[in-house]
C-alpha cells in the first residue's frame, strides 16, 4: 500500500462535476485494451481501488458485481482501476466470480489523472498510494460526480441510493 515515489504531489488534482473525464486505454484482466471513449453515449462508473484480493477491495468489487445488472439497466457501465497487473486482476475476477470490467494501471498515470493517487492517511500515518475514489462519467465524457476517500463497505449501496436506484 505504501509507495516511496519521490515525484508525488502532496495534494493530487481533484476532479469536479463538469470537468472532462481523463481519457484512458488500459488492459483488462484478459490483457485486452479498454477505453473510456468506447462507452461514450452511456454513463460510466469509474472506480479506483488500491489492490485486488484485499478485504476492502474484494467487498467493493463483489458489491459492484451484485449491482451490475441494475446499474446496466439504468444506463451505467462499471470500470474498476487498480495498479495491479492484468494477471492478478484475472485471478481476482476468477476467485471472486466478478462480473465487472477491471483494468490495470501499473504506471498509475490514469489514477494520478483522476486524483486517485497521492498522499493519504492510512492507520494514522501519511502514506502515498491509491485513494479509493468513485466517479460517474456522463454520456458526453464529463465528470458528473466525484467522490474521494470513499469507504469500501456500503459504498455501492450508497451510490445506488444517490442515483435513485435503491
Amino acid at each position: 500500500m505504501t509507495d516511496t515515489d519521490s515525484g508525488i504531489d502532496a495534494a493530487p488534482v481533484r476532479l469536479a462535476p463538469g470537468d472532462p473525464a481523463p481519457e484512458f486505454t488500459l488492459p483488462d484482466a484478459d490483457g485486452k485494451p479498454v477505453s473510456l471513449s468506447e462507452h461514450r453515449g452511456r454513463r460510466v462508473i469509474v472506480y479506483c481501488y488500491p489492490a485486488a484480493m484485499t478485504p476492502g477491495c474484494t467487498t467493493q468489487a463483489v458489491d459492484f458485481t451484485a449491482a451490475a445488472g441494475e446499474l446496466a439497466e439504468a444506463g451505467l457501465d462499471i470500470i474498476g482501476i487498480s495498479p495491479d497487473a492484468p494477471e492478478k486482476l484475472l485471478r481476482f475476477r476468477e476467485k471472486e466470480d466478478l462480473g465487472i470490467t477491471l483494468v490495470s494501471d501499473v504506471d498509475k498515470e490514469v489514477l494520478r489523472a483522476y486524483g486517485a493517487y497521492g498522499t493519504k492517511k492510512s492507520y494514522g500515518r501519511e502514506v502515498v498510494g491509491v485513494i479509493r475514489s468513485t466517479f460517474i462519467v456522463d454520456v458526453e465524457g464529463r465528470i458528473e460526480r466525484a467522490a474521494y476517500n470513499v469507504k469500501a463497505t456500503g459504498h455501492v449501496a450508497k451510490l445506488r441510493r444517490d442515483l435513485g436506484l435503491g
